[in-house]
Parts: C-alpha cells; sequence; structure tokens
C-alpha cells in the first residue's frame, strides 16, 4: 500500500442506501460519499454497518466497484470479504482486489465455534488470496464469537503490520485493545469501532484510527481532531452528545445502529429513505426517535460554535473556541467568556 493510501484516522464504514424497491439507491451512495470526503473522513469502507451479511451475491459485488469507483483516489477504500467459508471469502477478497479496494476487511465465520487453529487457517487464506493489507475483524459485539488473542499475535508474527491490521471489538474493548498492543509489544496497528461511545478511552491506548458509522461522522472528526492536538475539553464538549447517541443506538445491537443511523442519514438530506434490508427485530418508537432528533441537535450546536448552560440553555459564545488552544490563552479568555455568555441570548 503506498503512502498516500495509508489506513489511519477516521474511516467511516459505509451505510447501503435502499430504494423503496429494495435496490441499492446510487445516488443517496455517492451524496453520502461526497459528503464524508468533505467532511474530513481519511477513508472508508464496508462492514456491519453496510448490512453487508444481508446483501445479495450481486449487491455485494456491485458495492465493491461503485465505493472505488465514486471514491476516485480522494482515500483509500477498505472492503468486506468475510464469509461463513474459507473459498466465499477468499472469492470476495479476489473481487475486491480487482475491483480498485485498497484493503480488505473480514469477521471470521459467524455460524461455527471453531477452534483457534480454525480461524487463523480462515485468515491466512484470505491474506494470502490477495496483495492487499488485511482487517482482521472481531465482530463478537454483534454477531460470531471473539477471535482468541494467539490468533491475532501469530497473524501478526506472520505476515508483519503492514499486511495485517486489527479491528477488535469484543467486550471489554478498552482492556481488549490494550491485551493484544502489549502482546505485540505495541506492533499492532489497531482501529476502534464502538460508534464514537468509547473513542477517547481507545485513543488514550493508541489506536491508528477509528471507523464509525457515517450517520455522526462530523462529531467524530471533530473528537480526532481535537484529540490529536490534544484539545481534551473540546474532545469532551462533542463527545458527550455523540456518546449520548450512541447509547441509544446500543441498546438493540446492530438492528439499534442501523435504525438510527439511516434515521439520521436521510434527516441531514444524504439517503433519500431510512429503508433497511429486511428482515431486522427493531424499530425506533416515537419517543426514541425524538430524543435521537434532540441529542442530534445538541450535536450540531455544539459543532456551530454554541455551549450550553443550565441557566440559560444554548449560546453562542464559542465562535472563537476552535483558535484558542493552549490552556495559557484559554486562561486569558476566561473572563471574556464569562462576559459573552452573560450578555447572549439563548439558542
Amino acid at each position: 500500500m503506498s503512502e498516500t493510501k495509508l489506513l489511519a484516522g477516521v474511516l467511516p464504514i459505509v451505510h447501503t442506501p435502499f430504494t423503496d424497491a429494495d435496490a441499492i439507491d446510487e445516488a443517496s451512495l455517492r451524496r453520502q460519499l461526497d459528503w464524508a470526503f468533505a467532511t474530513g473522513a481519511d477513508g472508508c469502507g464496508t462492514g456491519m454497518v453496510s448490512e453487508i451479511l444481508r446483501l445479495t451475491t450481486a449487491e455485494r459485488t456491485q458495492l465493491a466497484h461503485l465505493i472505488p469507483e465514486i471514491v476516485a483516489g480522494r482515500g483509500p477504500v477498505f472492503a468486506s470479504c468475510g464469509a461463513e467459508n474459507t473459498a466465499q471469502a477468499v472469492t470476495w477478497a479476489k473481487e475486491a482486489e480487482a475491483a480498485g479496494n485498497d484493503a480488505l476487511m473480514a469477521i471470521p465465520p459467524t455460524l461455527t465455534s471453531l477452534p483457534a487453529s480454525e480461524v487463523q487457517d480462515y485468515f491466512t487464506a484470505i491474506a494470502e488470496a490477495t496483495d492487499l493489507p488485511l482487517i482482521v475483524q472481531d465482530a463478537s459485539a454483534y454477531v460470531g464469537q471473539a477471535i482468541p488473542l494467539e490468533v491475532h499475535v501469530k497473524l501478526l508474527e506472520r505476515f508483519g503490520p503492514d499486511k495485517i491490521l486489527f479491528k477488535p471489538e469484543a467486550a471489554p474493548l478498552g482492556p481488549n485493545l490494550s491485551a493484544l498492543r502489549d502482546a505485540t509489544g505495541g506492533e499492532a496497528r489497531i482501529f476502534e469501532g464502538s460508534g464514537g461511545i468509547l473513542l477517547i478511552d481507545s485513543h488514550r491506548r493508541g489506536i491508528a484510527g477509528t471507523m464509525p458509522g457515517m450517520d455522526l461522522l462530523d462529531g467524530i472528526v471533530e473528537i480526532w481532531r481535537a484529540l490529536n492536538v490534544g484539545d481534551e475539553a473540546r474532545a469532551y464538549e462533542v463527545y458527550f452528545p455523540v456518546c449520548a447517541l450512541a447509547a441509544l443506538q446500543m441498546q438493540a445491537g446492530l438492528d439499534g445502529f442501523l435504525a438510527v443511523e439511516k434515521h439520521l442519514l436521510k434527516k441531514r438530506g444524504l439517503f433519500a429513505t431510512e429503508n433497511r434490508r429486511r428482515p431486522y427485530n427493531w424499530e425506533m418508537d416515537t419517543e426514541t426517535r425524538a430524543e435521537v432528533d434532540r441529542l442530534f441537535g445538541r450535536l450540531q450546536a455544539v459543532l456551530a460554535g454554541w455551549a450550553y448552560s443550565p441557566i440559560i440553555g444554548f449560546s453562542r459564545v464559542t465562535f472563537f473556541r476552535r483558535a484558542i488552544t493552549s490552556p495559557a490563552s484559554r486562561a486569558t479568555m476566561r473572563p471574556l467568556r464569562r462576559s459573552a455568555m452573560a450578555s447572549s441570548s439563548s439558542f
């Protein structure tokens, strides 16, 4: 992989938009990807929230070709190639390489409890099938079983950190990230995928990047930026509404994420519909939908430079916030901010 295609930073997972005829909506897909790179995505790819396991063979092939075509070199693109058997996973991997993707991501089979040796052989076959880097994804927070730590370590020892990368999502995420980091002497390049709820903790543990859904991408990009420049106050300011939204998503597992994410993508004007591929086991009720909308409004207000006071509500007192990054500068500006809050009108 060339330096310009390095997998790092904020790499959102692409959602698959569907028309009312239950076909992939290419116009919405293009709007989503154009918005993602305009918002600050460093790359993108497919995964669980792409509803990848619910797509037909033709749709999965279509998506593998469409995304790199639309992205057109704006960042690296990785394609999900996990399957219930090795032969199918290798087939998906080769198709993704032929379609112009820059990397692969794979979960292990989900329907069978496999010994560690079988899991290792499965990922080895995928790695050897193409010249692309492979992200080993443990999606056991949603589907399947956790990948043993020994499998991660052996894959890295065999292929090296340029070939094998990791996205561990088994609970508890933070300790598992640290265990993988420590077991590989810090050599493993690790990505988190908590939807933002564990992003700050994961960043402290040395991750190479994050793979959120698209729905809260502007918030995730700002948290990542703030963490990288040491602006912890700003990171937490944006994190709290992101975290609250992710908590609502998590109450119903993968279908909870999909319901909220597609609602917000339609609310942003990126998707024409909120349609998900059936069957699924959860719908937002009116009260959950209202709370999602309230929290989304708070996130947008914070990103636009408004701050919240329990006395006066939202007020525009942080319009200069991003320029004030050092503790000394903030100490100088603090009296001015208090004065601005006292005189500002509520949001």
